[in-house]
């Protein structure tokens, strides 16, 4: 079963950058290229949320409150999702997870990602 880990995140005043990785390791990729993948965030006390997601032909979507700051990428070869996260709010502080978002396997254990104000 693909295990998924994602990096990448950590505290950073409003305003700041960051970019988290998802690799889904034990996945080969003849298995991860066709998967349209997403990143999610969990804040505690709610449901895990929708950012974005690509698919294997690279469309992207995002999440209303993300669009224009948030960009997804992968990278095929390394078996890699990328979340670049820039302008960041207080509000987009949670933990971060990726997953097939189409039909989600287990999750990984995320990554926190902290905005100051």
């Amino acid at each position: 079963q693909a295990q998924l880990v994602e990096s990448g995140g950590g505290l950073v005043q409003a305003g700041g950058s960051l970019r988290l990785s998802c690799r889904a390791s034990r996945m080969i990729t003849s298995v991860f290229n066709p998967i349209t993948w997403g990143w999610y965030r969990q804040v505690p006390g709610k449901q895990r949320e929708f950012i974005a997601s690509i698919s294997s032909t690279r469309t992207t979507n995002y999440r209303d409150s993300v669009q224009g700051r948030f960009t997804i990428s992968r990278d095929n070869a390394r078996k890699t999702v990328y979340l670049q996260m820039n302008s960041l709010k207080p509000e987009d502080t949670g933990v971060y997870y990726c997953n097939n978002a189409v039909a989600p396997g287990s999750w990984g254990e995320g990554t926190l990602v902290n905005v100051s104000s």
